[in-house]
């Protein structure tokens, strides 16, 4: 139930029955005061008042929900454990045979997080941004790409010439430029258009 209608003999005291009713709490609704009564003389001329309460979208809630949608269709059965800061979502999935929803290099769970940011915003007030993760994946592929960017920084150095990486999305980008940063032998850029976009190692002149 995400909307219930409620009487009382005072605004408060029906905003209270809906919220016992639909099990949360005021911060997580909208009150419209239907009729705020009156409490009358010695008992004649009571009138209850009345209010709509409407339970607001839990973006947590419906970001476990899509996700565990679409693991469904793919034969997967998953939990998924959210948490929200500020305009970021973070969903942590967990569940058998998770190697299928993480797909190579983690190009279906790069996939999934940029279907489910979508599906986020299109009931979002504000823009929201979605980070998937499933049982670590993220942590170890960090560390797998930051000692891919000191083999490649080493391969340009010994070649005197720019060694260009394999497409990446955006944040993985990032992690390589990140590792290299404090390296100054070389200098990274980014090259191509998305989703063929790859960064560029070369060392310095």
């Amino acid at each position: 139930m995400k909307q219930m209608t409620a009487t009382g003999s005072s605004v408060k005291e029906a905003v209270d029955s809906a919220l016992a009713e639909l099990r949360t709490t005021e911060d997580r609704v909208d009150v419209e005061i239907l009729d705020e009564g009156r409490k009358g003389f010695l008992g004649f001329g009571a009138k209850p008042s009345i209010v709509k309460v409407t339970k607001k979208k839990d973006l947590e809630e419906e970001t476990a929900a899509y996700i565990q949608n679409v693991a469904a269709q793919m034969g997967l059965t998953v939990s998924v454990d959210t948490k929200r800061k500020n305009r970021d979502i973070y969903a942590d999935i967990s569940g058998e045979d998770i190697a299928r929803l993480i797909g190579k290099r983690g190009q279906t769970l790069n996939a999934l997080q940029y279907l489910t940011q979508v599906a986020v915003n299109n009931s979002a007030e504000q823009v929201m941004s979605v980070m998937l993760d499933a049982e670590g994946y993220r942590e170890r592929r960090r560390e797998t790409l930051e000692q891919l960017a000191e083999r490649k920084a080493e391969q340009a150095l010994v070649r005197q010439q720019q060694v260009k990486l394999e497409p990446m999305p955006s944040y993985e980008r990032k992690i390589i430029h990140a590792a290299l940063q404090r390296n100054r032998r070389v200098e990274t850029d980014s090259a191509g258009k998305d989703p063929n976009r790859s960064v560029v190692i070369r060392p310095v002149q």
